[in-house]
Parts: structure tokens; sequence; C-alpha cells
């Protein structure tokens, strides 16, 4: 039964393809609820997020366009640091990657803590959240206060309410090396991916959840 689940599971990761496009920019304009709930489906099973627009205003609608958009379809779970974080956020579309990387957003203060199944933005200098997220998988309380290219701390913007078990059963022998291939993904998609890291999974679809505010 297990192995026809994960076959079926595999069938899937096409079919997301094919949906996902490069949005019209209207979708920029789109903003958040003061709260929303988004279920994840992935290879190893599904997980829900509930997102929280107080803690980010800027990085909550951008989150809720992401997703809305169908972005996190068949993305690969690149980055899995067993006591540390996961991280996702790469199209498997040069062209939607692109869309968003010249679409950055503003940077916010931090204001909830890294708790252990919390989501925030990865980024790499000022102003430059784009659509890359990791889950917290401890408490990272450093990821509060560091200061990294001259900014502090990472804001969170979610959390996992259901299904971290999930999270914790991401293939992770990799560890951080996919993420020193960023660029390479972002330019060939999950075909590299596939190639050069055969085990890592990924997240067949993100939805919103109709309804739930």
């Amino acid at each position: 039964m297990k192995r026809n689940l994960y076959l079926w599971m595999m069938f899937l990761i096409p079919v997301a393809l094919t949906a996902q496009k490069v949005p019209d920019s209207a979708i920029l304009k789109v903003k958040a609820s003061s709260t929303f709930m988004a279920k994840f489906t992935t290879t190893k099973g599904s997980f829900t997020i509930e997102a929280f627009r107080s803690w980010s205003p800027e990085g909550v609608d951008r989150l809720y366009q992401l997703i809305q958009s169908g972005f996190y379809d068949n993305n690969s779970l690149f980055r899995v640091q067993s006591t540390y974080v996961v991280q996702f956020g790469i199209s498997d579309l040069p062209e939607v990657n692109r869309f968003w990387d010249k679409r950055p957003i503003p940077d916010e203060p931090v204001i909830e803590h890294n708790l252990k199944g919390t989501l925030s933005y990865a980024r790499d200098g000022a102003n430059s959240r784009t659509s890359q997220l990791f889950i917290n998988k401890k408490d990272n309380f450093k990821l509060d206060t560091v200061t990294y290219n001259g900014l502090k701390g990472f804001p969170p913007v979610a959390r996992i309410v259901e299904g971290f078990e999930v999270v914790d059963s991401f293939y992770g022998t990799y560890g951080f090396e996919p993420a020193n291939h960023q660029d390479s993904i972002m330019q060939q998609g999950n075909a590299y991916v596939r190639k050069h890291f055969p085990e890592l999974d990924y997240i067949i679809s993100a939805k919103l959840i109709p309804g739930v505010k």
C-alpha cells in the first residue's frame, strides 16, 4: 500500500507543474486577510500552516500571493538539516523565478520568535525577501536577533498547525549541500535536482484552505 501511495504522489508532480505559469502582475496587489491557512501536500504526506498578517504584513501578503498563484507546486525541499531548518521556494520554471526575484518585498522587524514549526523567509541582504521560506525544525532563537548582511533577524510569517511529523520525515542526508546549487536549480529546474540529488522530497501542491480566516 505504501508503495502505491508513493507512486501516486510521484505521478502528481508533473501534473502540478503543468498548472504553474508566470502570474499576471495584478497578483502583487492582492492582500491577505488577518489570518489564513494553507495545506501543503508533499511526497511524504501533508502539513497545514496558519499565517498571521500581524507578524509581517508584507511577508504574509507575499506568501498569500505565492500560494494563490501556485508557485510552491512542484518545489523541491532542497535544504533539509535535521536539527535546524527545511528550506524551499525555487520554481521548476526559470521564468517564474525571474518574475518573483525582480519583485522583492521590503524588510520588516522581527515580531514573533523563530520557534519550532514557524516559517520565515530566507534573505541575503536588504529588501531581498522574494519566495524562499524555511521551516524551523527546533526553537531557533538566534534567528530572531542574528545580524546578517546588515539585517537583524528573520521575521516569521506563519506556523505549522498540523503535520509537523511530515516535515520531520523529509529526506535530509544531503544536508545543506543542495543549497549550494541554488543558481543551477533556478536556471535548470527540477531536472537538475533529479540528476544531482535524486532522493530529495518535493512539495506537490500548496493550496489555500477556503473559508478559514
